[in-house]
């Protein structure tokens, strides 16, 4: 079985990436905020002394063979041909996989290629002069012009996709099911076109026909005037989706995922017997939180990171009448928590009171733990830490294997919150280094939080949780 996630700690096999183009390069901070980033980003830092490092650590614990003692993946090769993907070097990972690299492969596909190349140019309003123009491109211009916005000769005919670098986002694994998503913002479109594309027609996901679930618009969406339609949209990313256990999959409905989304996606993998437990939960509709995979992640069977101001903290205050009835009201950050299993063909459901309930009835029931669930907050909890680092995706972490999970360097009092309980935290520049001295395997990493370098990374609202779509882990 080659594509299968039933959970988000067991260990990682197979994950989809894409690595920080050109068109981030082109980010201006006029149009920052519409393209989805947080600020304008210097991308030769971020691709050599960050991202590098992410891609480094993925191929020593998923695919060794492709980098233990290859002199172009040192630390010290000025040479990044094999971390560019289409380059002559390029690592060519088939547990790593580069969306840009099966993107390009879709489009050897002669048909497929007018298909796409006619939808982007109509999404992105291009003159049929300029649809013909890239339909004579080659098939690697033509790839990067796609993604990037850009031509080899660097003309730009229509925006980047920055946010392609999340590529949690375009799709979640569900058991051997995949639900793609629909976004939210209209500068999220050409890259969802692009993941279909790859998923429905790429060899890799041969065995997916007939697995895929898309979101779509209400029969009588059309009809809505425009200013309703809007407000009507049916939209879900994949930030808001996470599948925890063999048979519960998470959903947030958020500022970017729709209840009617989350609702869809629900009885869809219902009524397809995929899973028969879906917990919705509902978090403020702010750009702070944006999808739930930024509150919170899971380390270990009984260990989750979260955002402590929207957990037991926050529904303890809520509780409070005190300061209501001397006249000043505490505001509070609200979740609404309801989970949902599907028997016999009916619906029940029940509400958890916080977060940290959930979670814990996660690791309890769900998982089978039977260890004391433990809660690392951000921040430690400590103001103003834990919101000044959920900011910078202390909550958003990637795991490898469970209890070795790859977060972000600049989050320091989390660092200290789970070194508290129990972890070791170790930088990645010395753990690969470490790994390309051979004084340490990655089979003998227990128990660590690895610290990527993100002082460019951080400034485009994202962890390494964000930035892979893992398609096989092992089964729990």
């Amino acid at each position: 079985m080659n594509l299968h996630v039933n959970s988000e700690i067991s260990t990682l096999k197979r994950l989809i990436i894409h690595s920080p183009d050109s068109g981030l390069g082109k980010v201006v901070p006029s149009k920052a905020q519409d393209w989805l980033f947080e600020d304008i980003v210097h991308l030769k830092t971020m691709r050599k002394q960050e991202y590098d490092y992410y891609v480094r650590l993925l191929l020593y614990f998923l695919d060794p063979e492709k980098i233990v003692g290859v002199e172009q993946a040192r630390t010290d090769n000025e040479n990044r041909d094999f971390f560019i993907p289409q380059k002559e070097g390029y690592l060519n990972s088939d547990r790593v996989l580069e969306f840009q690299v099966l993107l390009s492969e879709v489009l050897q596909n002669e048909a497929l290629r007018m298909q796409l190349v006619a939808a982007v140019s109509a999404i992105e309003e291009c003159s049929y002069k300029e649809m013909q123009f890239f339909m004579r491109m080659s098939v690697k211009e033509l790839t990067r012009t796609l993604i990037t916005g850009i031509t080899d000769s660097g003309d730009m005919y229509f925006p980047p996709v920055p946010n392609l670098i999340f590529t949690r986002d375009i799709g979640i694994m569900v058991n051997d099911h995949i639900l793609l998503n629909k976004p939210a913002k209209m500068a999220r479109s050409r890259e969802s076109l692009l993941a279909k594309y790859v998923f429905f027609n790429h060899p890799l996901f041969k065995d997916l026909q007939g697995k895929i679930v898309e979101i779509e618009e209400n029969e009588e969406h059309f009809l809505l005037p425009e200013e309703e339609q809007f407000a009507r949209e049916e939209t879900l990313e994949g930030g808001d989706v996470m599948m925890v256990a063999p048979n519960h999959l998470l959903i947030g409905i958020s500022e970017r995922t729709s209840l009617e989304a989350a609702r869809q996606a629900m009885r869809k993998l219902f009524r397809l017997g995929v899973l028969n437990k879906v917990t919705l939960i509902k978090i403020p509709a702010k750009r702070d939180y944006m999808h739930i995979d930024t509150i919170f992640t899971q380390i270990k069977k009984n260990v989750w990171v979260l955002l402590g101001s929207l957990g037991r903290a926050a529904e303890k205050q809520k509780k409070e009448k005190m300061w209501e009835s001397l006249g000043q009201k505490e505001k509070t950050e609200e979740l609404v928590i309801s989970q949902f299993t599907f028997e016999n063909g009916l619906e029940k459901s029940r509400l958890f009171e916080n977060l940290e309930d959930l979670l814990d009835n996660i690791s309890k029931v769900d998982l089978k733990s039977e260890k004391e669930t433990v809660f690392v907050y951000s921040g430690n909890n400590e103001f103003p830490y834990g919101a000044r680092e959920q900011w910078t995706d202390s909550c958003n972490l990637l795991v490898l294997k469970e209890g070795v999970a790859i977060g972000y360097d600049r989050n320091d009092k989390t660092s200290e919150a789970f070194e508290a309980a129990g972890f070791s935290t170790m930088h990645a520049v010395e753990m690969v280094k470490k790994f390309e001295s051979g004084t340490l395997n990655p089979q003998d990493v227990k128990d660590t939080i690895i610290l990527l370098p993100s002082a460019e990374l951080s400034r485009a609202r994202g962890g390494s949780h964000c930035m892979s779509l893992p398609i096989l882990r092992e089964s729990v």
